[in-house]
């Protein structure tokens, strides 16, 4: 079994200082209250972060996401972009981390006064975690790929849970995830509420048909920040590239199939539901793999 996460063991991530509002904190002490809106109700908002030879990579576009996620449901930061820049930069200097780091920045609402649902319960203010650790992704994640099953548990309608809130209430995509595993894949193939291929349980999806690069219209799915600058990419390179409604016709179809996320980047897809996708090879993917690398470097000339 392989995860889209899955990362080289490292043994310095057993020694990390841990940001939790404004505090660094060794691994073991590094906790938060029962009471805490985030554990009793998923209720928060949170951003997954590479940084590469010591400049966050898309910073700006990350922050769009969760300073608009955060007002969208009336939580809080109690910082500024600013603000949450040097916390991570504090965070990083403490554990000498330079490159090949992943962050999860991590806020809720806060601590209750009692163990219910109002947010009105939460009066001390936000809770703000930062958790880095050395991370590089496995090997067999570029070369191999992951297999999908397709599972029964969909990507919602806005109205109940907009998949587009980055949420601590991440239920919905356990239980795929879970449906995956117990179908024998790694990782689930999440339809949408009219039964278009939509997203992964952790990642967005993209296939490569006849030169094409085909994603989901974006309705329904996480408005990731690597999917918009792969679709952005291929625009800009003359890759054809659509966000379009497709089913599992086409995809058992497509040459090549890959998934695009944070921490894998390009996540290759070597079988879904039990069917190899294309013959091996991955021409366009490698293209974009190659494209979004070059990315990063422009991203970390402009800020270094």
């Amino acid at each position: 079994m392989t995860t889209t996460h899955e990362a080289d063991e490292d043994l310095r991530n057993q020694d990390i200082l841990i940001y939790v509002n404004g505090e660094l904190k060794p691994r073991a002490e590094a906790t938060v209250s029962v009471y805490d809106s985030g554990f009793m109700l998923g209720d928060g908002m949170w951003e997954g972060m590479r940084l590469y030879d010591g400049v966050w990579a898309f910073f700006d576009e990350h922050m769009d996401r969760f300073f608009n996620s955060c007002k969208a449901v009336s939580l809080d930061v109690g910082m500024d972009k600013d603000g949450i820049a040097e916390a991570m930069r504090m965070t990083a200097e403490a554990n000498n981390m330079h490159t090949d780091v992943h962050c999860r920045l991590m806020l809720t609402r806060g601590v209750k006064v009692k163990p219910f649902q109002h947010p009105s319960l939460s009066q001390s203010g936000p809770t703000l975690v930062i958790i880095m650790e050395h991370s590089k992704p496995v090997e067999k994640l570029s070369s191999q790929g992951i297999r999908l099953a397709t599972v029964p548990q969909v990507r919602g309608l806005p109205m109940s849970q907009d998949a587009k809130f980055n949420s601590h209430s991440k239920l919905n995509c356990v239980i795929a995830c879970l449906q995956a595993e117990q179908a024998g894949a790694d990782e689930g193939l999440m339809l949408d509420p009219h039964g278009f291929v939509n997203t992964t349980n952790a990642c967005n999806f993209f296939i490569v048909r006849r030169g094409e690069v085909w994603t989901s219209t974006g309705d329904y799915c996480m408005n990731g920040v690597t999917r918009q600058k792969v679709i952005d990419l291929c625009r800009a390179d003359g890759i054809p590239v659509f966000e379009k409604n497709y089913s599992l016709y086409e995809t058992y179809g497509a040459d090549e199939a890959f998934l695009t996320g944070t921490f894998g980047a390009q996540t290759l897809v070597s079988e879904i539901d039990g069917k190899s996708i294309g013959n091996g090879e991955q021409p366009v993917t490698e293209r974009i793999r190659a494209l979004y690398k070059q990315a990063i470097a422009d991203d970390i000339a402009a800020n270094s």
